[in-house]
């Protein structure tokens, strides 16, 4: 039953002293209670390029909205699409909570995708374009050309693209190639007879991948301001060069999404090979998606979608250049740091600042950082410490996802020369992140540091480093439990915490996970983690009914990237029956509906979407008083909580814990860059009312955490 036939039967039988008798409990497992977890996730990429219209952005970041706008489209095509179209090739349908199968899914898909795309289209043309030309930055057409820029061109297109460029004439000696995943294409319709007497009046001409799809026309060819070509403009104007003789009767952008999710079996021998050969076939996997240009005739759209086998549901008309995340380029392409937003120098506590050792500040008290607004340099300055440090015996860590050049890999090598004992368990199966992780975990291996690929089945998703020193003839364990990657580059666009403790029972805690992950044998007994997939799913669940008990005196905070577990769902709809205030503070996915009465009308959910990635998870429980605050590397999906290895680790300090408990406040209070759920999936965006100042979460936390 919807939130308004409920609020409407409530009100025609308000009077009624019979009323709990007509109306018995919401079933909290019932599917009319739950959101579709691709719907939700696709409203979250919306929510993302409404920020291209946002003028209190700076401009050149708006344009860049927009792009991952198309970033986070291509993934969700190349994974979740991909996924539920594998499922009808294989008759292996599945359905969530909400009750959709694979192809009622595919349908309402198709319909917002192109609702969405369309809009994106419509804001680059008619926003952001005209907006940076006020800005004297311009996108210079064909049309537009000078004769000096022409000129230009031509010349550019000889020297860089013509001795790369491959041509394809189709032919039966030449069939369609195979085109890379969301690689830049040209179909050319052609007339005439070639060199060898042949006329296929057809030819495919993929884009050289080495070339920047985006390049900044010189200034002695141009009257002032920053002028950009694209590179689809260039091959276009100069297609007769590739075909001389031939007549060019049109040449038409396209781009193939390709399935890029990698199966891998759980028996495998030998994880590393068996993944070295998945990579190969990910660019080559089944289309998904096709984009065209919207001149492009409707006779070779169909010969496309006939070559890759996708029918019109799968066919995405665009005006504009087919692969917009390269647009993202236009950031260093320009020196305009006034469409930017301000730099910021990340702080340092005072606490680490005033050590010259950083194991002293954290024996002193456990540190916690909120990045970005706080230096991930003390996480780094951990390791390096402990390279050099001749009293640290052993280091162990987890490692998802690390980026090039990584410092943190830098001085596990360095601990591994010097002779101390350094593990690190590798996730080769981070999305996206295989190849570089392949080839981290040999870089690893030639320096001496012991790699483990963690357990098939279950992706190391924990972030963990154990350090073991030896202090005044014993032993001390210091660690470091995150909620995000050992990624200094993340760490500077990704909100997560960062635990840096010594605490006795955190350091056997953590040691006996990386036991379990480099060994074998029975779950050890933890005290104060939870960890999946063995605990953490139970307790959260536990402490949601914990509260519940509670009544109209609990109080539940989540703030987490996604919600889809049908039985933390399950628990939360329980929680608000009895009277729980229920916040939740929800980045993308949220299959739960709040604001239904009888089931969940004292759950909230907002979304914020801001300039850095909200990416922290946090579990806050009031009970009682006695409050329970939780950090974590896992989200509340199965996927996390079931089918991988995760960590959530208490902040038992009451200054932290309170320190946290004003962190989700500002995100509570924030009313201009959050978007709250409605019962009906729909998301409405926060306003400050007429006489209420503008409070942004994310710029409320720079301003109190940074140094300008």
């Amino acid at each position: 039953m919807s939130t308004d036939s409920n609020s409407t039967l409530s009100q025609e039988v308000g009077t009624t002293q019979a009323l709990p008798e007509l109306l018995p409990p919401l079933d909290p497992a019932a599917r009319e209670h739950y959101l579709n977890r691709e719907l939700s996730h696709i409203q979250f990429n919306f929510r993302v390029l409404q920020q291209a219209l946002d003028e209190n952005i700076p401009l050149i970041n708006r344009l860049i909205f927009c792009c991952i706008f198309s970033s986070n489209m291509d993934e969700f095509f190349e994974i979740r699409v991909a996924g539920l179209r594998q499922q009808m090739k294989y008759g292996r349908e599945s359905v969530g909570p909400d009750g959709l199968l694979p192809e009622q899914l595919l349908n309402e898909i198709s319909k917002v995708a192109h609702e969405y795309i369309d809009a994106q289209y419509d804001i680059l043309n008619n926003e952001l374009i005209p907006a940076m030309k006020r800005e004297n930055i311009h996108f210079v057409r064909r049309r537009e050309w000078t004769p000096a820029q022409a000129a230009w061109v031509q010349r550019y297109f000889e020297d860089e693209i013509l001795p790369v460029v491959n041509p394809i004439g189709l032919d039966p000696s030449h069939p369609f190639p195979r085109l890379v995943n969301k690689s830049l294409n040209f179909i050319v319709e052609l007339d005439g007879k070639d060199a060898f007497g042949r006329e296929t009046g057809m030819a495919i001409v993929p884009a050289p991948r080495s070339l920047p799809r985006l390049v900044r026309l010189p200034d002695d060819v141009c009257e002032g301001g920053e002028n950009l070509v694209f590179l689809s403009s260039m091959i276009h104007a100069h297609t007769d060069e590739l075909f001389p003789g031939m007549e060019i009767k049109g040449c038409y952008q396209f781009r193939l999404t390709r399935n890029a999710d990698l199966e891998l079996e759980d028996d495998l021998e030998d994880l590393a090979s068996a993944l070295r050969g998945e990579l190969l076939s990910r660019r080559f996997g089944d289309g998904v998606r096709l984009e065209v240009a919207d001149n492009c005739p409707d006779e070779l759209m169909q010969f496309l979608l006939k070559e890759f086998g996708l029918s019109e549901r799968e066919l995405y008309r665009v005006n504009g250049p087919v692969n917009l995340t390269r647009l993202m380029a236009v950031g260093g392409l320009v020196d305009r740091p006034d469409l930017t937003y301000p730099g910021f120098s990340p702080a340092v506590p005072k606490q680490i600042r005033n050590k010259e050792l950083i194991f002293d500040a954290i024996r002193q008290q456990p540190v916690l950082l909120l990045h970005p607004y706080e230096s991930f340099t003390p996480v780094i300055d951990f390791l390096r410490q402990a390279a050099k440090d001749p009293q640290v015996l052993a280091i162990r860590q987890t490692l998802y996802r690390t980026g090039a050049d990584s410092e943190i890999v830098e001085a596990l090598m360095d601990a591994a020369r010097r002779g101390k004992e350094v593990t690190a368990v590798i996730e080769l199966r981070a999305r996206f992140d295989e190849a570089e992780n392949l080839e981290l975990a040999s870089r690893l291996q030639e320096a001496g540091v012991i790699v483990v690929y963690g357990v098939v089945g279950y992706k190391t998703h924990a972030k963990m480093i154990l350090i073991v020193r030896r202090e005044e003839g014993r032993l001390k364990r210091y660690v470091h439990l995150g909620t995000g990657n050992y990624h200094a580059g993340n760490a500077r666009l990704y909100t997560d915490y960062s635990l840096l403790s010594c605490d006795d029972a955190l350091g056997d805690d953590v040691n006996k996970l990386f036991q379990q992950l480099t060994g074998m044998g029975k779950a050890l007994k933890i005290k104060k983690l939870f960890h999946a997939p063995f605990t953490l799913h139970r307790r959260l669940i536990e402490l949601i009914d914990r509260e519940a008990a509670h009544g109209e005196d609990g109080h539940i905070i989540f703030k987490i990237n996604a919600l889809t577990d049908p039985d933390v769902m399950q628990a939360l709809y329980r929680a608000s029956q009895a009277g729980v205030k229920i916040d939740l503070i929800v980045r993308g996915i949220c299959c739960l509906r709040p604001g239904i009465v009888g089931l969940s009308e004292t759950i909230h959910v907002r979304s914020i979407i801001g300039r850095f990635l909200e990416h922290s998870r946090v579990y806050y429980f009031c009970n009682n008083g006695k409050v329970e605050v939780f950090c974590s590397s896992a989200d509340a999906m199965v996927r996390n909580l079931v089918n991988r290895v995760e960590v959530a680790f208490p902040i038992e300090d009451k200054d932290l814990a309170a320190r946290v408990r004003d962190d989700l406040d500002a995100y509570l209070a924030d009313n201009c860059q959050s978007w709250v759920l409605q019962a009906d999936g729909r998301y409405v965006q926060n306003q400050p009312a007429p006489e209420e100042e503008r409070f942004a979460s994310q710029t409320a936390l720079l301003d109190r955490l940074t140094t300008k």
